[in-house]
């Protein structure tokens, strides 16, 4: 092969690659919240040093409190509608969430129920927590995002765990919400490549099955064939 011809297969290789479209959500709605800037962090990354991934910040703020009167014969109102559209499309999510109260904040359980509601678009979906706060960092927000997980059948990466004390030194974000600290973006980076390489890994996991399942069906088609041919 020349190398001409070599190279132009590399480059139809690399522009092959796959990218994986990530929601992110972020549990606070302030605007100068350290959630939202670990958002915009975590695009900047992208952007600048992880390649075949895209993420989109998705608002939540919109979405009426959960009520199934606004439900009209399996509809949902624009907003929750437009919100459920962009889970639905994307390959994986990212949850910014702050911990309240020992627990995930009222406008994520909020979110994460409107999306829930059937079809469930959480369904088989990997997943990502990353949180900052006093104390542990929203370990404990952690913990319920997780179990509530379990039922809507997320997929959560375990490591690296990401729950960043944004009160001790040395400081970690400007007063606008701006993760200003290097070696908080580099564990930042460091979900990102996991939550990547996750959600890859699922994606060939769910081809293969879907293959298998096709060659068992056709291989049971052609089954029935010779037996109603048999006996003929």
């Amino acid at each position: 092969m020349s190398e001409v011809k070599r190279g132009r297969k590399m480059e139809d290789q690399e522009e092959a690659k796959p990218v994986v479209r990530v929601a992110a959500i972020s549990g606070s709605l302030r605007k100068r919240s350290n959630h939202r800037g670990l958002i915009r962090a975590a695009i900047q990354l992208c952007e600048d040093s992880i390649e075949g991934m895209q993420i989109e910040h998705i608002e939540i703020e919109q979405l009426p409190m959960l009520n199934t009167d606004l439900e009209d014969n399996g509809t949902y109102p624009p907003v929750v509608e437009a919100f459920r559209q962009k889970i639905k499309e994307a390959d994986c999510v990212l949850f910014a969430s702050p911990e309240y109260n020992f627990s995930l904040s009222a406008p994520l359980k909020n979110a994460v129920d409107w999306a829930s509601r059937p079809p469930n678009v959480w369904a088989d979906k990997p997943a990502a927590i990353i949180s900052t706060g006093g104390n542990a960092g929203g370990e404990r927000a952690h913990y319920h995002l997780r179990q509530v997980g379990v039922f809507l059948n997320l997929h959560f990466i375990n490591k690296p765990l990401f729950c960043i004390n944004a009160f001790q030194p040395p400081t970690k974000f400007d007063k606008d919400g701006n993760l200003i600290n290097e070696e908080v973006k580099e564990k930042l980076k460091q979900v990102l490549l996991a939550l990547h390489a996750f959600t890859l890994r699922l994606q060939a996991g769910m081809q293969l099955i879907l293959f298998a399942t096709s060659f068992h069906n056709h291989l049971q088609s052609k089954e029935k064939v010779s037996y109603n041919l048999s006996r003929n």
